[in-house]
């Protein structure tokens, strides 16, 4: 346990003890849709510097939050990856996430954009399970540099990171615009009408994506 403990005996006490340090849950949050290399990290969190960052996957590592492990060949990179203990998370950073956003500002002009990779959660934040019963379709986001393929199925969503096998449509846009359609600043019609985003495949696809996984309304 960290010599910063809050040495009380409560459960939530504990937990901050693990994850309550600064960047913790954001380096969690970034490993959600799956492993993640130490360059990716650095990436998705803007601002953290490599001393903290290892200090804190070690620390991660430690309470066996994450595991470290070395990818097959070719890559063989080292990667970092949630534990069931992790994994299990979610949940809390969803609402954290949803509690949150009450208080993003209506304009992205004043903060930093990350990699789609970052914006994983998102989509399981406001997704309407109701609007998705019986569905079962597959996405995949080519958002800048970065690639997630996204799964409806049965009321249920999964992000993971990387290509899909056999998706039903591809989006191709930057992150602003991506954002954009989460927001509902546009409709998905007038963003592929536009080309703000190209759609392989169905291009109605797009429109049932931003109503399944949409924000509820901007500020």
């Amino acid at each position: 346990m960290s010599n910063r403990s809050y040495n009380q005996y409560c459960g939530l006490a504990y937990a901050l003890d693990i994850v309550g340090e600064r960047w913790t849950l954001l380096i969690i949050r970034e490993l959600m849709a799956g492993p993640r290399r130490f360059t990716d990290l650095m990436s998705g969190l803007p601002g953290i510097s490599t001393n903290l960052l290892t200090e804190r996957l070690k620390s991660l590592e430690q309470q066996e939050v994450l595991i470290r492990r070395t990818l097959p060949p070719p890559a063989g990179s080292i990667v970092y990856e949630l534990t069931p203990v992790g994994l299990a998370l979610e949940k809390t950073l969803l609402e954290m996430g949803k509690w949150g956003s009450q208080f993003v500002p209506p304009s992205m002009n004043d903060a930093l954009l990350l990699n789609v990779g970052s914006y994983a959660l998102t989509l399981k934040t406001f997704f309407r399970p109701e609007q998705a019963q019986g569905m079962d379709e597959t996405y995949e986001l080519r958002i800048d540099h970065e690639v997630l393929h996204v799964r409806i199925h049965d009321g249920q969503v999964d992000v993971q990171q990387g290509a899909a096998l056999k998706p039903d449509a591809i989006f191709q846009t930057d992150i602003a615009s991506y954002l954009s359609l989460l927001q509902k600043r546009f409709p998905a019609d007038e963003a592929i009408a536009r080309g703000i985003i190209e759609v392989e495949g169905d291009p109605k696809a797009l429109s049932r994506f931003q109503n399944l996984c949409g924000l509820p309304a901007l500020h």
